[in-house]
């Protein structure tokens, strides 16, 4: 096992995989909508598999007992988030099951990340000194997501959401995709820091950021110029699109 191999073996995973995909139109649970003839959550478990992760830990919600039986495999462990109180939340009911220094976090609706993009996370994470590394995707125009807000010096200092952004905020390319990789005793201290004192009255994973950063830690970013592969699957349109990103590829 190479050195890389065996740092990324010393890592986990929390997959978000509780949500109901009521934008399906659809009483299936939205990780269980296929893809090439493989449930969505499949997919991402096997690109955190590939990367070298040595133990997964899968949030169900809606549907868990389907969950479970469809996508069980060895290496991994379910946990139940009920109710669903946000993606903070999700991650927080999982956390008694992470042991290891390192953890990535990531959606089941995300299928067409690459393990090459995963790994490099991973790698960022474990072989720097960023108590986090988000991973980002770069665009002329962001649109409706996070923006990333950097400092001088490039670590991360904030995730801003369009809604809240100022002009300047907004002009900004590089945005959230919602994948991340933390020391794993930082994210809990940053966990337990959490409030629901934003409009949706959820615990948002985002907000660790702005808690770590305000401790004096550094929050790094790995960045993509495809988002193709960080696009998550809510629609049946967006599904279809997915299977002809996936066809095209080369990798």
């Amino acid at each position: 096992m190479s050195a890389t191999n065996a740092n990324r073996a010393a890592t986990e995973a929390v997959v978000l995989a509780a949500g109901k995909g009521t934008r399906m139109k659809s009483d299936l649970p939205n990780v269980l909508h296929e893809l090439a003839g493989k449930p969505l959550l499949d997919h991402v478990l096997n690109t955190v598999e590939a990367a070298g992760v040595g133990h997964t830990v899968v949030v169900v919600g809606h549907k868990a007992d389907l969950v479970r039986a469809t996508c069980r495999r060895d290496g991994l462990s379910f946990v139940l988030q009920e109710p669903q109180l946000g993606t903070g939340h999700a991650v927080q009911v999982a956390e008694h099951l992470l042991e290891r220094e390192y953890c990535v976090v990531l959606a089941g609706d995300v299928p067409l990340l690459r393990v090459s993009t995963l790994g490099r996370l991973l790698d960022a994470a474990v072989d720097g000194e960023a108590a986090a590394v988000v991973l980002t995707c770069v665009v002329p125009d962001a649109g409706a997501y996070g923006r990333i807000v950097k400092n001088e010096t490039g670590d991360v200092v904030r995730i801003v959401e369009a809604k809240d952004a100022s002009a300047a905020e907004l002009a900004i390319g590089e945005y959230n995709t919602g994948v991340f990789c933390f020391r794993t005793d930082l994210l809990k201290e940053a966990l337990a820091a959490l409030t629901t004192d934003n409009a949706q009255g959820e615990y948002y994973l985002t907000d660790t950021v702005a808690h770590l950063v305000a401790a004096g830690h550094k929050v790094g970013a790995v960045a993509t110029d495809d988002p193709g592969e960080v696009v998550g699957i809510n629609t049946v349109n967006e599904l279809a699109e997915a299977g002809r990103i996936l066809a095209g590829r080369g990798d």
